[in-house]
Parts: structure tokens; sequence; C-alpha cells
């Protein structure tokens, strides 16, 4: 690997931190190398490259290698200029023009500007990009709304929508909104993933595949150099052995801390820090085949499971029960009005007879772990529990996370009633859209595993993403929630808390509410 842009005392820290990270813990360490962290991942991550991946476990890592014409300010899911440094905005919403931020360069050394920009969004968006081969781009989703992308000039550029599209900003400050150096896009093709090149306060460094992925400090970053002198992520899949490798000392900072370990991190020797955000982890029902094409069925599964019990004993009370499709984070567009389905077994008995579904046969897909996925096999064996006890027959299958997406995204059709499901979301918009209306249907581009189609919804859906109206738009999802609450396309079960731990070496972390992780300003001594 090359780190030549840190300093002579980080080169060294940084091979240290390499070798540890690549040897296995076989005893306490009292602390990783100073200036170098090393973060315990959930999982592998699927590439490097920004609008290939879905993954908060991916995006985590992406975050610090790219910026986005905007970003998410510190602390909430306010929008605020990054590589954009200001926009307007025309008055019908369809225009949106954008001034570049002057003197940023991607870390090949190539030069950000307006056809840097042109190129990353039509390489998602136009079939016939002479790079649109180094998809699959899955959030392109984000930005079906853009009809063209202009560059006026080197430094100005303006998006023309087909209609007006409330959540543009906050999608652009998503992670399929960072921007890709096009050079290093055109270098390696459909291995750019492998050798990602941005203008984020991290470079990348070296990738050994279910080992590491290094970045090293960018010392020309335009917000100013980073604190650290190298970041190593190193994928832990099994939440005990992270936990292992956090108090042993083989990481410096784990997120997605297994509740029943958090007693663990007490003391002076460690920090442990908590922040709600726009999170909702639930089951996905094939609605279109099987037991769960019966709305009552469905709904016996929401009443059948005890999702206090699952938040106070499994989750030790660092989730509240969800009751809908829309986490409670978005206040403006969240209805309180509805109530989680409560713990019910006779009533779910009651539906199961009434929809001669009693003694049915169910697969359930469990994962091993994955970004936000809370306790997953944990979850899924009460949740198994709770369905054989009233009845039903649950049959489950396990499987290592990127497998796992593997056979849930494609759709669960012919495979499988139901399957576990955790979101992240930036926007009311996101999650419903992209996973209930039927054309996101898997074999339409989307993330509708379950073949949920409610037409109702999609109309909803669609005009509240082109209402410029707030109050407008919370008037449409909480319409959106009351229909989606009574089809129970999913299992609504919990709005996570997250958590992380660092060890007391690390200085000025924070959560963010994106739950994502931003790692410039941190330091370690």
């Amino acid at each position: 690997m090359s780190l030549a842009h840190v300093t002579r005392r980080g080169l060294m820290t940084a091979g240290a931190a390499l070798a540890f990270a690549f040897g296995s813990v076989t005893g306490a360490f009292a602390q990783t190398p100073p200036g170098v962290l090393i973060v315990g991942q959930i999982a592998e991550p699927k590439a490097l490259d920004p609008a290939a991946v879905t993954a908060v476990n991916d995006f985590r890592i992406l975050m610090n290698v790219y910026d986005g014409l905007v970003r998410y300010k510190q602390g909430t899911l306010e929008v605020e200029p990054a590589l954009a440094t200001d926009w307007t905005i025309s008055e019908d919403g369809t225009e949106y023009t954008f001034k570049l931020r002057e003197g940023v360069k991607f870390h090949d050394g190539t030069d950000f500007n307006a056809d840097a920009v042109v190129f990353n969004f039509e390489r998602m968006l136009k079939d016939d990009h002479p790079f649109h081969n180094t998809g699959p781009f899955p959030l392109a989703f984000f930005f079906s709304a853009v009809d063209k992308v202009e560059a006026l000039d080197p430094m100005t550029v303006k998006f023309t929508l087909n209609a007006p599209y409330a959540p543009f900003l906050s999608n652009l400050a998503y992670p399929t909104g960072l921007i890709v150096s096009p050079a290093a896009v055109e270098t390696f093709g459909t291995d750019f993933g492998r050798n990602p090149s941005g203008t984020g306060p991290f470079k990348f460094a070296e990738w050994r595949s279910n080992e590491a992925v290094v970045v090293e400090a960018n010392p020309d970053y335009w917000g100013g150099a980073p604190a650290l002198n190298a970041v190593v992520f190193r994928p832990i899949t099994d939440a005990n052995t992270r936990t292992a490798e956090m108090l042993a000392g083989g990481i410096d900072l784990m997120v997605e801390v297994p509740p029943v370990a958090l007693s663990e991190f007490q003391g002076d020797a460690y920090r442990i820090y908590e922040q709600a955000g726009p999170h909702l982890w639930f089951l996905i029902l094939n609605a279109k085949e099987g037991p769960f094409a019966d709305k009552r069925v469905r709904q016996a599964a929401n009443y059948a499971i005890n999702k206090e019990a699952i938040v106070n004993d499994v989750l030790e009370g660092t989730a509240d029960v969800a009751a809908g499709p829309t986490p409670p984070a978005f206040a403006w567009a969240y209805d309180d009005t509805l109530s989680p389905y409560p713990y019910d077994p006779d009533k779910a008995r009651a539906l199961l007879k009434e929809a001669g579904a009693e003694g049915a046969k169910l697969t359930f897909y469990v994962t091993e772990g994955g970004s936000g996925m809370l306790d997953p096999i944990a979850m899924g064996t009460a949740i198994q529990a709770d369905l054989q006890a009233v009845g039903l027959e649950v049959k489950i299958e396990t499987y290592e996370w990127n497998t796992f997406l593997g056979q849930v995204n494609p759709g669960l059709e012919g495979k499988a009633d139901m399957a576990e499901m955790a979101w992240m979301t930036n926007d009311p918009d996101t999650l419903p859209f992209l996973a209930l209306r039927t054309d996101a249907w898997p074999d339409k581009g989307g993330f509708n595993s379950g073949y949920y189609s409610n037409p109702k919804v999609d109309e909803l859906l669609e005009a509240a993403r082109v209402a410029t109206d707030q109050a407008e738009r919370a008037t449409l999802y909480k319409q959106m929630q009351e229909i989606v609450h009574d089809d129970a396309p999913w299992v609504f079960v919990a709005n996570w808390k997250q958590n992380a731990v660092t060890s007391a070496q690390v200085e000025n972390f924070r959560l963010e509410p994106s739950f994502f992780l931003l790692l410039k300003d941190v330091a370690k001594n």
C-alpha cells in the first residue's frame, strides 16, 4: 500500500496497525497504534463505489472517502453545502442550479468540476453512458426525477427534474449522491469499486478481502486535514467476536454493539454512545404467494409476535416497538395516532383459523448480522417461537449478510415466506417508495421483495414526492401509514437507537442521526 502522504509517524503507526489488523488477537492489548483508528465493521463491504451499494455498513467507509454536493449538517438530517457552496431552486421546483467549490481535486489528482458531476449522474441514469456498465446502480431510484444534468460553466451545474421532487436535496446528501472521480472510473471500469477515488478527508490505500479496508489521511482536503493518520475497517461478522476484540484492544471503535454486551463496556477504559435515528426493523412478508398472500395471515403474524418482549429482553431496551413503516424520527411526517399491533396470540389464532391457515408451513430467512440488523439470530429465534405458539410451522434458514441480501433483494417469490430486514433512511419518502410501491417490485428494479401492491398507497407516495409544501407531504404520508398498518405487508418490529463504543483513547467521536460514521475530526492518542 502507499502511505506517501501521511507523516513519518503516521506511516509507521499505519503499518503497525495493518500488521495488527491482519493478525489475530491472542491476548489483551493495551492499545492499538496512536493516530490510527481501527474500526470493527459488521461485514465485508460489497464495493467502494457509492453508486453501486446499498448497505450502511459500506456507507460508513464511503462517507469518509467521498463528498457530495451537499451533506447533512452535524447532528441533524438538515442539508448544508459541501462540494457545492450554494444553490438556487426555480419557482416551479424543477431546476436546481449549484455553484461548485473551487480548487478541489480528486485523490487521483484530477480536478473536481461541473463535468465530473455530470459524468457521475449520467453514469447512473443513462443506459447509453459508456460507463453505465460499471453498475448496477440499485439506488438510482433516488434520482429518477432527474431529466437532465448540464454543466453551465466549469463550476456551475444544473439539474432539471421531470417534476417537483421534495426529497431531492436530501437524496443528494445520501451516499448514492457522493461524487467519484471520472478518471478513476475510466481507468478501472468495472473494477472501480475496488479502486475508489473521491475528494473526501481520507483516501483509499488498500483492501484485503475479509481482512481490512485501509484509508489514509488526505492532507489536502478542502475542509482541512483529518486528525487521524489512517483508519482500518476490519470486517468482524460475528457480534460476539467483535465484542471480544473490543475488550481485548484489537479495535478502537465498534458500532452496533449487541445490547447484551453493553454492560461489559463500563468504566474509564471505554466510552458508550447512543443516538436515535430513522431506523425500522421489520419482517418482509411474501404477499404474492403462500400464506401471507392473505391479509388476515399477515395481521395474525403482527399479533402473534411479542414485540415488547423482543425490545425489552432481546434488545435490552435499546429500541422501541414500531407502529408502522415510518420511523418516529421523522416527527413531521409520523402518524402518532397509530398504535403498534398489540401482542394478542388469541387474536392471531382466530385470524389464522378464519383464513384457513392453521398449521401453515413457513420458510423464514434470518441473517447472521448486517447493517442495522440488531441481534438478528436471537430476534429470529424469538419470532419463530411466537409464530409456532399460534400454530404455524416455521423453518429458519440463516445466511451471512451479503449472501442474505443476494437472496432477499431479488424477491422472496418461490424461495421464502418472510425475511428479516432493517432500513435506515434519510427522508420519509425513501423506504416506502423503494420498498412498498407496486413499481418497486424486484423485477422492476426496486426493493419490494414481498411484492406488496396497493394502488392507493402507490398514489399517495407518488403525490407526496412531488408536493412542495411539507404540511401537504405530511398529510399524504400519514394516510399512507394508516393503510399500510392495516394491510400489514410487513411485521413492524422495532425502531432502534444506534449505539457505539470506543476506547478512552478516541476523542471527538459522535454518532449522527444519519447512522453514518464521520471520522474527519476524530483523534486517537
